[in-house]
């Protein structure tokens, strides 16, 4: 059973960065393909970016590429989410997420059977 702990959220104004560890346990992160997802209040949860861990391929929302990079950590079993040049439409809870092969597509939500409680980001103008 994989457990994943976010931490690293906060509030920083528009065009600050911030970094989001995601640690892992229960697998080896190698096998996992993870994910970050966000939620805003009133909105349905959506696809931010996912790294496959064994190939090193990432993917990435519209929305946020160019601006963030999902990467191993240099922590064990560690992924990390830096954002760049946030504005505050990035505000939301950031979930990590893992699941072993996403069939329908790394963006697709209900692929990832293992989620952490969440972190939240606030960006102010």
């Amino acid at each position: 059973q994989v457990q994943l702990v976010e931490s690293g959220g906060g509030s920083v104004q528009a065009g600050a960065s911030l970094s989001l560890p995601c640690a892992t346990s229960g697998s080896t992160i190698r096998t996992l393909h993870m994910g970050w997802f966000r939620q805003a209040p009133g909105t349905e949860r959506a696809f931010v970016a996912s790294l496959n861990c064994s190939t090193s391929r990432t993917y990435y929302a519209d929305s946020v590429k160019g601006r963030f990079t999902i990467s191993r950590g240099d922590a064990r079993n560690t992924i990390l989410l830096l954002m760049d040049k946030l504005k505050p439409e990035d505000t939301a809870v950031y979930y990590c997420a893992a699941t072993l092969n996403p069939i329908r597509g790394p963006a697709t939500l209900a692929e990832y059977a293992a989620w952490g409680q969440g972190t939240q980001v606030t960006v102010s103008s």
